[in-house]
């Protein structure tokens, strides 16, 4: 895998660590609330004896509970609170360990059964916690390496389209359509149902071509996908399709991770000669409204030339063309 791919999968994997945080974060509110509310309660079924040292114990653990919810609720630094519930299980292990020393009877039934759900729960709290380490770890690696060499770039961009969700998000799943707003690609043609071949214009008059995989997505929200095999460019990218303030609107927000041919070098000279990666993808997404919205691209000059445009987004002049204009046009 190049290092873009490994950062998207990395990205991939903190989502999922996300879900499982809030998931074990309700989970101990539920706990926290509930050893809160009704102490006798959970110490008769969990087999805990009445004395004073477990009345005192079981509130402490749920409002210990409770610190953990709200961490994980409500942080995006989902490894460091999942951590802090791995040795709040080890404490409660201990405990539990120690009661089934001295009990024996119905009571140490219920504590058995108890002991081995909260070593499951455990297991499932390391897991989330290992996992959420590996993918800090993956995602911050590759970066790293990649500003020390200078060749890779990360691009993000926002634009507000006056569609809904699902529409602007239909118009993107369908590959082919790129072509009409993003100016250097001169074809996306699908291969299966989540692979694609790219062929892109680069500086200098050159081409480009990849192909590419859809490694994650959910209908009306997300896409993200990365290039495959042995790229000219390698690239990964994610875009979210998130549902404006206004109820009509929709933000589309994109992240590009990719490898410019020629390292800083490569860089730089396409700056000087007006291949600004970051104006390129303002300028794509700007174009994206319009064909969204009113059908056709408009002229303009940060536009480029050489780029044909589909029949059903023809784009239209919104100043005078030159001579020159409509020669490089009809070269097109």
């Amino acid at each position: 895998m190049t290092q873009l791919a490994v950062r998207e999968a990395a990205s991939v994997r903190q989502e999922e660590v996300q879900r499982r945080g809030r998931g074990l974060g309700w989970m101990s509110l539920g706990l926290g609330v509930a050893q809160l509310a009704a102490p006798d309660t959970v110490r008769r079924i969990s087999g805990v004896d009445d004395s004073p040292t477990s009345r005192a114990v079981v509130p402490l653990v749920g409002v210990r509970e409770l610190v953990h919810a709200a961490g994980l609720l409500t942080s995006r630094r989902k490894g460091i609170w999942v951590w802090t519930r791995v040795v709040g299980d080890a404490m409660d292990l201990t405990s539990l360990g120690m009661a089934l020393a001295h009990r024996g009877g119905p009571r140490r039934r219920r504590l058995v059964g108890v002991t081995g759900a909260v070593l499951g729960i455990t297991v499932l709290d390391l897991l989330t916690a290992v996992q959420a380490t590996r993918a800090k770890q993956i995602g911050s690696g590759p970066a790293v390496r990649g500003a020390r060499r200078g060749g890779a770039m990360e691009l993000t961009a926002t634009t507000t389209v006056r569609k809904p969700a699902s529409e602007v998000y239909a118009f993107w799943r369908d590959l082919g359509n790129l072509p009409t707003f993003m100016a250097h690609l001169q074809e996306v043609r699908a291969t299966g149902g989540r692979t694609s071949h790219w062929s892109a214009s680069a500086p200098f008059g050159t081409n480009v071509e990849w192909d590419a995989e859809i490694i994650d997505e959910a209908a009306g929200e997300k896409i993200a996908w990365r290039s495959t095999g042995n790229a000219d460019v390698p690239n990964a990218g994610t875009v979210r399709f998130v549902p404006a303030p206004d109820g009509v609107s929709t933000e589309v927000q994109v992240l590009l991770t990719y490898d410019i041919p020629g390292g800083p070098v490569g860089k730089a000279v396409a700056k000087y000669f007006g291949e600004e990666p970051h104006q390129q993808l303002d300028d794509d997404l700007r174009r994206l409204k319009q064909v969204l919205e009113t059908g056709e691209v408009v002229r303009s000059d940060g536009a480029p030339w050489g780029k044909r445009a589909r029949k059903e987004f023809p784009q239209r002049p919104a100043q005078p063309l030159s001579a020159s204009d409509l020669a490089k046009g009809a070269d097109a």
